[in-house]
């Protein structure tokens, strides 16, 4: 992937306080098997922040990254934790996921062949319709891109429905 420089995102920061996932030591799994981490299910943010806390470097940053562009791009952000990965949306359901991989982190656009342009990886296990990018270092992280994606995802219907 091309290399591309990140500025310094305001936005909410994970809290460093938080234990990782499960009870036990856990590691990333190798590629995406339909599952990205022993994480419970768990709505709001505070989940979200122990998920990212609990990812080893570079995943990490990677992930608080795009946390903090999602924050910063999308009033009323809405953070769960659910199949092992972080799930964002805004008003009717979950529009977009990052979860940190084993050498990388995936950011999925649900329904996002309807975005523009397509993102390129198209992944195994989510969906027909859904779309992204593998991110190898925050220096992969075209922030305009991302949040123009962001952007676009909210308007096209989301999937889970209304949230609670």
């Amino acid at each position: 992937m091309e290399s591309r420089e990140i500025g310094k995102s305001e936005g909410q920061k994970p809290a460093t306080d938080a234990a990782a996932p499960g009870d036990a030591a856990w590691t990333l799994p190798e590629a995406m098997t339909g599952r990205a981490s022993p994480a419970k299910a768990m709505l709001g943010d505070k989940p979200v922040f122990a998920y990212l806390a609990s990812l080893p470097q570079p995943q990490r940053g990677i992930a608080e990254a795009i946390d903090a562009l999602a924050a910063k791009t999308l009033p009323d952000l809405q953070r769960s934790v659910k199949w092992g990965m972080a799930y964002y949306g805004v008003g009717d359901g979950w529009c977009f996921s990052c979860g940190g991989f084993a050498g990388h982190v995936k950011l999925m656009f649900i329904n996002g062949v309807a975005l523009e342009p397509v993102p390129p990886v198209t992944p195994v296990g989510m969906g027909k319709s859904t779309r992204g990018v593998e991110l190898e270092s925050v220096d992969d992280l075209d922030e305009r891109q991302i949040a123009a994606w962001m952007k676009q995802v909210t308007s096209v219907p989301g999937v889970g429905g209304k949230k609670h």
